[in-house]
């Protein structure tokens, strides 16, 4: 009896692994974290507290933290 609860254990995870492996590939996840994004990243460019180059350097790594859309 016991072999066959490790075995459901098992198969929990796996089960709860595919599911995160789902709803990371989630198209509406996707575009609501690449609009999240590029809001953070616009309002890094208004910040006054770094010169010019330094917030479009900020904004441009934050961009490029997008992920295609599939």
């Amino acid at each position: 009896m016991k072999e066959l609860n490790l075995w459901e254990k098992a198969m929990g995870w796996r089960k709860r692994q595919m599911v995160e492996a789902q709803l990371d590939r989630n198209e509406i996840t996707e575009r609501i974290r690449n609009l999240v994004l590029e809001e953070v990243a616009k309002e890094i460019e208004k910040m006054k507290a770094f010169g010019p180059d330094t917030t479009g350097s900020f904004a441009v790594h934050i961009r490029d933290m997008k992920r295609e859309l599939y």
